[in-house]
């Protein structure tokens, strides 16, 4: 997978570029938006990073260029984040919308979860123990027998194994729910999570007290 990142803070590129590496993926940074419009366009990338608040051609102007020559998946940065700026962005053609600042956890499950959108990963699924996920269906089975997860419940998940074997916070997860599901009291997490593990099983969350929720590396994960 190569991911091409169009991003002008040099300490947020480095951070991010650092991330996606360690997650396996192939990554191509450019820092100006000219510079960004002509690799998207010459060259074939399976996503597009693209901060909105670019020297010289900002990052509307290259949504704008890309989207005439060609489609791929495109997640806009920005630290505009009111919601007129997000539908902005939204009707030009981004595919996604991250407002900074933001956790790299966060901004990790957003790339897979459009890359599953994709036609490459559409039918990928993923087993932990004896549970199977197909992302693309929304669809959990559990030795064999498919279990109903809520939307807000399914996001939990696909965000926890994004980050399978490391802690996402207590933060990170509410603002994710709030943003996706609307009104989410702080509360309410804890109840959240029960629900899920009384479906997929109570130790397929683990808590890391002071540092969140985790779903545990187990051996023969694919």
């Amino acid at each position: 997978m190569l991911i091409l990142l169009i991003e002008d803070d040099l300490d947020l590129g480095a951070a991010i570029v650092r991330e996606l590496k360690a997650e396996g993926f192939a990554v191509e940074w450019e820092r100006t938006g000219s510079d960004g419009l002509f690799r998207a366009i010459e060259w074939d990338h399976d996503l597009v990073i693209l901060d909105r608040l670019l020297p010289g051609m900002d990052g509307t102007e290259v949504l704008r260029s890309l989207r005439e020559k060609k489609q791929v998946p495109v997640l806009m940065l920005t630290a505009l984040n009111r919601l007129t700026d997000r539908v902005k962005g939204l009707d030009l053609g981004a595919d996604d919308y991250l407002g900074k600042p933001f956790e790299l956890a966060e901004l990790l499950a957003r790339i897979r979860a459009l890359l599953r959108r994709s036609s490459a990963w559409s039918d990928e699924a993923l087993t932990h123990g004896d549970l199977e996920f197909h992302f693309g269906a929304k669809r959990v089975f559990k030795g064999g027998k498919e279990v109903v997860l809520r939307a807000s419940e399914f996001a939990t998940v696909e965000l926890l194994l994004s980050r399978k074997g490391r802690p996402v916070s207590k933060q990170v997860l509410e603002e994710r729910l709030h943003e996706d599901f609307g009104k989410f009291q702080s509360n309410s997490l804890e109840v959240h999570i029960h629900r899920i593990r009384s479906k997929l099983g109570h130790d397929f969350i683990q808590t890391k007290r002071g540092l969140g929720y985790l779903v545990p590396r187990l051996g023969g994960d694919t």
